[in-house]
């Protein structure tokens, strides 16, 4: 093979892999520009429950980020509800309840939920 045909190959490579960009009467032909994939927030709301399903005023509800390690907080309210806003979706989150003693399971808000509304309840133990 040739000099000239050797370019032509490794052009026609380079043009197919969208490494190269092509010339043409308006400006350059390129592969579009990757963008990252905003996922966004969501919001985490729900209910917290005592052993008898009662809802619980009073409770501290936490929401740890598994990453960081940061941790945000929510005192629920006389229905015993809880809501958290601007949450990332692509993070992993525990989420947990407290009161006096008394604690409920850990949940997790998994990056891999797609959920804009992410609704779960916790019981105390």
């Amino acid at each position: 093979m040739g000099r000239t045909a050797s370019l032509a190959v490794v052009v026609f490579a380079l043009l197919a892999a969208g490494l190269l960009p092509l010339p043409c009467r308006s400006g350059l032909i390129a592969p579009p520009l990757a963008q990252a994939q905003n996922l966004g927030d969501r919001t985490v709301t729900g209910n917290v429950y005592d052993g008898q399903s009662d809802p619980v005023s009073g409770a501290v509800v936490f929401l740890q980020n598994q990453k960081s390690k940061t941790i945000r907080s929510y005192t629920t309210d006389t229905s015993g509800s809880f809501s958290f806003a601007q949450v990332d979706m692509t993070q992993d989150f525990n989420l947990w309840a407290e009161k006096g003693s008394r604690k409920s399971g850990v949940k997790v808000v998994s990056s891999w939920d797609a959920r804009k509304k992410w609704v779960g309840d916790l019981k105390l133990k």
